[in-house]
């Protein structure tokens, strides 16, 4: 089972991600993770407020059937925020392999 503070921070990067794409909406980002991983929309909103309030997006309403929709629209913090992850992955990559090689390790 995967840290819930390492998951929270994977999250943010991953939400971050799927609006690098685009402007997106609540529910359409809980689809574009899908398939990579699961999350709520009462996960999910957390995140978005929190990106929003450390100004990595900012946010903006557009009718829709007759109803507000929220939008979410990444910024140039979120983007400096995505490519910084980006750049520390290869450490994280090395971290995980040695991890994995310890479980490998025969100590006989």
């Amino acid at each position: 089972m995967l840290d819930a503070q390492m998951k929270r921070g994977l999250l943010e990067h991953c939400v971050l991600a799927a609006l690098a794409r685009g402007d997106s909406y609540g529910y359409q980002i809980v689809r574009d993770l899908s398939d990579f991983v699961s999350v709520t929309e009462s996960t999910l909103y957390p995140i978005l407020r929190r990106l929003e309030g450390a100004g990595a997006l900012t946010v903006y309403s557009v009718e829709h059937n007759g109803r507000l929709r929220k939008f979410y629209h990444m910024t140039p913090d979120g983007r400096r925020q995505l490519e910084s992850f980006a750049a520390d992955w290869k450490e994280i990559a090395a971290m995980y392999e040695y991890i994995r090689g310890g479980l490998t390790h025969d100590e006989s």
